[in-house]
């Protein structure tokens, strides 16, 4: 009977002993959920999670041990635990670094794309520096000035109102050059030079649109006949004569004295810018020799402002920005150097 008391103890001891040794195994599973290392290879675990070995009790077994335990029995059976904070700081890396490493190509990518648009847009504007036509004087760029290989109608149209923007009186000197003496026929070349017929009241056409103070004797220019006696009355020692014709002097500028003689020639009827006390042919004549030194003038030094003395002086005006009024003029002479 006391033997039977005696074991009917021991097993209420072991089973109250191996109950609380389960208890706290749940509670320490609940503060620890994540703290799982490997075990020793020397120690085995129970498929149903209970130590076993030499000198393994569930009473006094460590928590430390138990924790390796599991995480042996966790390896043995290839489940894969939660992984430590060292492991997870590791795969963090890894991605951080991938993804950079993707992100630098993409970036070296488009600052090589960036300096390729670059030189090709600087590329592209020194070829149109070089293919663009030279400015013309007193001109704003514009489409017609930026326009390659211009027909000559736009020249002109461009030219005109280069012309236009000169009234300020700011043109292009030349080299200066001296005045000349030219040995002239006595009688004109009819031929290459004919005369002009007299209009009264005639006007210079186009004058009105030459603005500035240099162009007021274009302006106010009108064709008047008179005889002898008014223009001496007028003008006295102020008259000279060219190829048998009288010329007036007058704010600078000659001009033909219609009626002093009728049958008086002029090949053009019109100011002569006069300089230097120069007469209206030898002024002509050092005009004419100016512009032939340029390429602009092919013909005679004559002394004869025909239509290819005309003819030149308007080119040279068009190319020099200045108003085409195929005259001499002050604007003109400055520009060539010859005042």
């Amino acid at each position: 009977m006391r033997i039977f008391v005696i074991t009917i103890c021991s097993l209420a001891l072991a089973t109250g002993g191996y109950s609380a040794q389960q208890e706290e195994n749940k509670q320490q599973k609940k503060k620890h959920p994540q703290t799982v290392q490997h075990a020793p290879a020397a120690t085995t675990a129970h498929p149903t999670g209970h130590p076993t070995g030499a000198g393994a009790n569930p009473k006094h077994t460590s928590m430390e041990a138990y924790h390796r335990q599991q995480g042996a029995y966790h390896g043995q059976k290839g489940i894969k635990g939660p992984p430590s904070t060292e492991a997870y700081h590791e795969q963090k890396g890894k991605r951080v670094q991938t993804s950079n490493a993707a992100y630098q190509p993409q970036t070296a990518k488009k600052n090589q794309t960036q300096a390729g648009r670059q030189t090709a847009k600087a590329a592209n504007e020194r070829q149109t520096a070089k293919t663009s036509p030279p400015r013309v004087p007193g001109v704003k760029p514009g489409n017609g000035s930026q326009v390659k290989g211009a027909s000559k109608p736009n020249q002109a149209k461009t030219a005109t109102t280069a012309g236009q923007s000169a009234a300020k009186g700011k043109f292009a000197q030349g080299k200066p050059v001296k005045p000349q003496h030219f040995n002239l026929s006595k009688q004109p070349n009819t031929a290459k030079a004919p005369p002009v017929k007299f209009q009264q009241g005639r006007h210079i056409q186009g004058s009105q649109n030459w603005h500035g103070q240099q162009y007021t004797v274009f302006r106010n220019y009108s064709s008047q006949w008179h005889n002898q006696n008014w223009w001496h009355n007028h003008y006295r020692n102020n008259i000279v004569f060219v190829f048998g014709a009288p010329y007036y002097w007058n704010a600078g500028y000659w001009f033909p004295a219609w009626g002093y003689y009728p049958n008086a020639y002029y090949a053009w009827d019109g100011p002569v810018y006069g300089y230097n006390h120069l007469p209206p042919d030898q002024v002509i004549a050092n005009v004419q020799a100016t512009l032939q030194q340029q390429g602009y003038y092919q013909g005679e030094v004559d002394g004869l402002i025909g239509p290819l003395t005309r003819g030149a002086v308007a080119d040279y005006q068009r190319d020099h920005g200045l108003y085409i009024t195929s005259a001499i003029d002050q604007p003109t002479l400055q520009s060539l150097g010859m005042t």
